[in-house]
Parts: structure tokens; C-alpha cells; sequence
């Protein structure tokens, strides 16, 4: 029995996980395409502090828009604004969630973040380990 998987580019340059295989180990095995409102998103976003870090997790965990987040602390940022060149300090937040919470997950960033714009990335999950993403399923209701 010979088992792999690599990971492939085509020449949009995305990235897609192609499994060759007989048997597969556990649950990897990959699942059909997810419906639009079943997608999973990791979104990015950062904060000035832990403290706000913190209270904007907490805030998006009581309303049951995400079901994880993970507070990167001492991350260092560089970037324009205002014309000038910045240097600064953050934490990054790692969001898990659903595509189905996107939207008002974005107000509530929009709407309790002291950044004038924030950052606010959704990434799409192409493939995840099944029992994970059903629980973030279960733990993110918009």
C-alpha cells in the first residue's frame, strides 16, 4: 500500500491539497467542495495591545461569531499610513469561523476596534480536519 499527498499549484498560483491513496488515515480524507455557507474562514486581524486583543476575542466568543481565537502577542508590524512609514507593535488575532458569520463578524470588528481601519482578512479554508471544522459548525451561529 503506498499513501501521499502533495501539495499542488496551478498557474493561478492556488495552492490545493491532491491525495493518491487506497487508504486513508483517520479522517483525512477529503471531503466534496463545502456549500458557500458551510465555507470555513480564518480570519486575520490585528490589535494594538493585548488588552484590547483580549477584550475583542471575548467579545466576538460571547456572541458566537468565531469559536477560536488565537492572541499572537509581540508581533512587530511595518506599514504605510498617512504618508508615513510605521513601525509598531501588535497582536495577532487568528479567527476561526464560518462563512455564514462573515458579515456581521466584520461590523463587530469595525464597530469595537480603536484602529481607524483594521485589519479584517478572511482566508478560506480549502481542507481541515472534519471533527474540527464541525466544531467550529457548532460553536458558530450568526
Amino acid at each position: 500500500m503506498s499513501c501521499y499527498t502533495t501539495l499542488c499549484v496551478d498557474s493561478q498560483s492556488h495552492v490545493q491539497l491532491a491525495a493518491n491513496s487506497s487508504h486513508f488515515i483517520g479522517n483525512a480524507v477529503p471531503d466534496p467542495q463545502p456549500t458557500q455557507s458551510d465555507a470555513h474562514f480564518v480570519v486575520l486581524c490585528t490589535c494594538p495591545d493585548e488588552q484590547t486583543a483580549e477584550q475583542l476575542a471575548q467579545h466576538l466568543l460571547s456572541r458566537s461569531l468565531v469559536a477560536c481565537v488565537n492572541l499572537i502577542p509581540g508581533i512587530t508590524s511595518l506599514y504605510h499610513w498617512q504618508g508615513e512609514l510605521c513601525r509598531d507593535q501588535e497582536v495577532q488575532l487568528v479567527l476561526k469561523t464560518r462563512a455564514a458569520c462573515l458579515p456581521e463578524l466584520e461590523a463587530c470588528i469595525k464597530d469595537n476596534h480603536p484602529y481607524e481601519v483594521p485589519e479584517i482578512l478572511a482566508l478560506p479554508v480549502d481542507w481541515g480536519h472534519r471533527p474540527y471544522l464541525e466544531w467550529i459548525n457548532q460553536h458558530c451561529q450568526p
